[in-house]
Order: structure tokens, then sequence, then C-alpha cells
């Protein structure tokens, strides 16, 4: 069974163009926690401990309630199919925050804002890629 990935190394997931703020803000809390909580909360937490497959496939486990003992099958059928990249993450296009990730595929989240963000943003050797649009043009 061929296994597709959403890791990427030496990239910098920018914000989105149309991310409606201009300093990143926490994702509210909610009565059951969203995809952008989910995510926040593994990210803030460990920065460059996990590689975009971890973080996508550890969120769908927790909101979709897969024990650990399942996990282990439950990820190889997860990413025997194509899956949404962070680029897609609501992080990035609703809340002002750009993924990085190292040359080893972890990755950390930085504030659009924060010195971290666009020292990347500047670096010529680090690649580059928008999150999606919430929006057409």
């Amino acid at each position: 069974m061929k296994l597709h990935t959403t890791n990427y190394t030496n990239t910098l997931i920018e914000v989105a163009e149309d991310c409606p703020v201009d300093h990143a803000q926490i994702p509210p809390e909610k009565k059951e926690k969203t995809l952008a909580s989910l995510q926040y909360e593994k990210l803030i937490k460990s920065p460059y401990q996990y590689t975009s497959d971890d973080i996508i496939f550890e969120c769908y486990a927790i909101k979709n309630d897969i024990s650990e003992s399942e996990r282990e099958e439950a990820r190889k059928q997860f990413f025997s199919k194509g899956q949404a990249c962070l680029r897609s993450s609501p992080l990035a296009k609703r809340y002002g925050f750009g993924f990085h990730h190292n040359e080893e595929g972890k990755l950390a989240m930085f504030p659009v804002e924060s010195e971290n963000y666009q020292k990347f943003l500047h670096d010529p050797s680090v690649n580059k890629t928008k999150a999606m649009r919430s929006k057409r043009k």
C-alpha cells in the first residue's frame, strides 16, 4: 500500500493572503475542541517535535476517538489516501500563524508578527508556500 505524506522540509508555510488578522490570535475555546485548537495545543507545547503527518493524524485520531491500540493501523489507512496538508489549517488561514518545517521535517508554529516568522520569510535558503485562501478570487 502506497502511503502519502503532508510533510515538508526546510519550508515556511506562510499565512494565507486573505487571512483577516495581522497579529496571530489563539483559537477561541469551544465546548468541543476544534481542529484549530487541537493543532494549536500540540504545536505551542512542542515546537519541532512533530512532523506535519504526526499533527494531522493525531488531530484526526482525537476527533474520531481512535484508541491508542488502533492508531498504527488507522494511520496506515488514513495516509493510504492523499490528505490536506497544513496549508489548509485554520491556524494559517484564519488565525495568523505560519509553520516552519526544519531540515528533518519537524515543524514549529510562529505568529505572523513575530521576529522568527519574518526571519524565515526573508531567508532565501528557506522554501516558501502560502496557506490556502479562504475565498476564491
